[in-house]
Formats: structure tokens, sequence, C-alpha cells
């Protein structure tokens, strides 16, 4: 078949390569310079299969008002709001119910670990060499931050992935660099979950894709797609359509725009916006201060990554506002974090000098997982809509995508994770 994919970050990288695998015609058409340069670019890098779960759970709502006007909040809200976003809110707020929370949990965390599996296999297969570290630590600042995670445990005994709940001192032997005048309750051990460089995992799956026949085309901006007999997409100042015999949707938020036309006359819509999240990169200053793998502080929902010679810290999320302008909060709460646990880590005397500060828009569903799969339109597909886990879940989805695309049985159930569900 010959496939258009539009959007080449992680999703529509990694869903180019197995589409490619399958024997497909591949195009992939970017409205940047290069590929992995929005979301895919700064996050965290936490690969962890069991940690991955909906934003909409029980008791988020509140834990949402009750820390609006803090500081170091893990979720702002930048008013106004558009309409889009509280309709949003409402969807999510609905999806904070108990069942429907711990359906949509399994269903991600089920394609999480079948993404971590085959991302396993990609790397070993193509002898990929890309920042990578073995092993996540959540840390517990206190008690409460203890007692508050214990449904997270209870779903990682469920999963059947390796954990240990340990003291601060055996957490001190995993991580010699924690700040030792820092006391914590606490941590949680995921000995099997890593860290690992999204944007150059990225760049080299495309050189692989590349070698399979897969066509770049970089700075070319998708205007319209369309269906009458084939799928069909417009591209800026070209005169004539091109057609395709299938075309796949992994462009993040300007999917909703271009998708919007074709969803109408289906009454269906898709409710994503962008959540945009916040990460500071900076050089490591000395090895024996600095973090080994990945951390995950659990009060704060801000994750502490080694890449390579670099830190990086990323959280927050924050509805509303726009990508260009960066909350200075947000910031400074990934400074107070590393310095919390990691001073003396990283090369950041003058805030900002030395350091690059990333705020990347993150297209989130209301109630967690992603649209995967057949849009109702012939022959137009989706894998959309990944949020925060986009990197964890980006090979499964891709492997997924391309099953369906071949009319065979995936491995993992994707009820619950189409479009109908909207």
């Amino acid at each position: 078949m010959k496939i258009a994919i539009v959007g080449a970050g992680v999703i529509g990288v990694t869903t180019a390569f197995e589409l490619a695998c399958d024997g497909h015609e591949v195009t992939v058409f970017e409205r940047n310079s290069a590929v992995a340069v929005e979301s895919s670019f700064a996050n965290a890098g936490i690969l962890a299969p069991g940690y991955v779960a909906p934003w909409a759970m029980p008791g988020m709502p509140g834990q949402v008002l009750k820390q609006l006007f803090s500081r170091h909040a893990p979720v702002k809200i930048k008013l106004p709001l558009t309409r889009a976003e509280l309709a949003w809110i409402g969807h999510w707020h609905r999806a904070c119910k108990l069942d429907t929370y711990l359906t949509n949990r399994s269903r991600m965390q089920t394609l999480a670990s079948y993404s971590h599996d085959r991302l396993h296999a990609i790397t070993e297969h193509l002898a990929l060499e890309y920042e990578r570290n073995e092993g996540l630590l959540v840390l517990l600042r206190s008690e409460k931050d203890a007692e508050l995670i214990q449904p997270s445990l209870q779903a990682l005994q469920e999963s059947g992935l390796p954990f240990h709940t340990i003291s601060a001192p055996e957490a001190r032997l995993i991580e010699p660099a924690l700040n030792p005048d820092n006391d914590f309750f606490g941590a949680l051990h995921m000995p099997g979950d890593a860290v690992g460089n999204c944007r150059e995992f990225t760049l080299l799956l495309k050189s692989e894709a590349q070698e399979l026949g897969v066509k770049f085309e970089l700075n070319t901006h998708v205007t319209g797609i369309s269906y009458n007999k084939n799928a069909t997409l417009n591209i800026a100042n070209e005169d004539q359509p091109r057609s395709f015999d299938a075309i796949v949707m992994c462009a993040g938020m300007a999917s909703v725009e271009l998708m919007k036309p074709i969803l109408k006359p289906l009454q269906r819509k898709l409710p994503l916006i962008p959540v945009y999240g916040y990460s500071i990169s900076a050089q490591v200053r000395e090895d024996l201060n600095a973090p080994r793998s990945a951390l995950i502080d659990e009060h704060y929902k801000v994750a502490i990554s080694r890449m390579g010679n670099r830190v990086r810290v990323a959280g927050s999320a924050e509805i509303g506002g726009s990508l260009d302008n960066k909350q200075v909060s947000a910031i400074s709460t990934l400074y107070k974090v590393l310095q919390d646990w990691f001073p003396g880590a990283a090369h950041i005397s003058n805030m900002g000098a030395s350091v690059t500060e990333w705020k990347g828009a993150r297209p989130m569903l209301p109630d967690g997982p992603p649209v995967l799969g057949a849009s109702g339109i012939p022959n137009i597909w989706l894998n959309l809509g990944h949020g925060s886990s986009g990197w964890a879940l980006s090979c499964g989805s891709a492997r997924v995508l391309a099953d369906l695309i071949a009319k065979r049985q995936p491995d993992v159930d994707v009820s619950g994770m189409t479009i109908e569900r909207f």
C-alpha cells in the first residue's frame, strides 16, 4: 500500500518504521525542518509501564483545586480558557469515576508493557545506541506521599511488574548522590523501568526507516485531508492534492483542525487539547554528584533523568496559555526539585545561562488512553493523544496500528482506545 503519515514526532516515526517493515510504501510529511522537534524534543524520557496511568483519576479534581494557587502546584491553569479547554475539563471530570479510571488504567498499562517490549526488541535487533539507563526511583518525601501512592502500588501488583518499597538509606545505595541533607520517608524502586533519550531514538529510527525506503518530506505543510475514491492530502504551494491508499494522522494538535471538516458529518470530535509541560537540561558538573538513572519526585510530580552527560528535570502540567508564554513559577519548581535532591550536580549557577529551558505541548485526551485505529472515514487512520506517555506508548501503538491496517489481529486489544468512545 501507498501510505502517508502526517507528523514526524516519535509517534509518526515509529509508525513509519513499522509500516515499512510490513512492506508498505511510506511517505512522512512534517511541517518542521527535522523530526522530533516538538513534543518529542526534550521530554523526561521515562519508560515506566507500571507508572503509565490516566490523568483522570478519583480525587484528582479535588487535588487540583486544593493546589490551584500554590506556586509549586503540579497542575496549573492559565486563564482565560477556551471553549474546547472548558469542554475537555468537563469530560475529564466525568472520567475520574473509579470504574472508568480502573478500566482506562488497565488499557494504558497493557499498551505500555507491550510498547516497552517492542522498544527493547527494536533496540536490540537494530543495535541502536542512544542515551539510556535502567531503573527508576519514585521518591517519597513524607509518610503522606507514601499513603497517596498506595493505589499505584496496587496497580503494580496487579500488573505483575517488579517493584520494591524501600527505605531512604536503601534508596541512597541505588542513587548515592542524593542530597545527604534532605531527609525523606522512602522510595519506590522499579528496576525494570528505564529512562531514554526520546529524540535521539527517533532520529536513529528515522535513519533505519529510510533504509527501508521511507521518504521524509520535511518543511512540508499539510493544509487539508479528504476522501473521495482515495485518501488525499492537500499540501501548501501545490496545485494538485496527493492521493494515497491510506493516511495515518500522527500530528498531535495539528490533527484536530485537519480532521475537523471530515469528522463533522459523522458527528464526531477529537477532544484533544495541549497540556503544556516544561523541562530544563544542563551539563553535569561532577559525575559523583549526579543521578545515575531516573527519579520521580512524587510530591511535585517532577522527573529527574540522566541523559548521558546531562541532567534533565521535567514536570508541570499547564492547561491554557500558549506555547510561547513560559511560566516562571513552573520553571522555578524544576530548579527547586533539582536543588533539593542533587545540589551541585549540574551547571546551573546562572539560571538560564548554561541551561536549556523548554516548554512543549502534550496532546492529551480527557480520559487517558490515546485514539488508536480507524477514524470512521475510509482509509484514514489515527495514532493520537498519548499525552505525557507518548514515548512510553510509541512503539506499541505503532505496531498495533500497522497490524490494524494489515487487517491482522493486534497483540493488544484496542477496544476503548478508538474514536468511537467520543
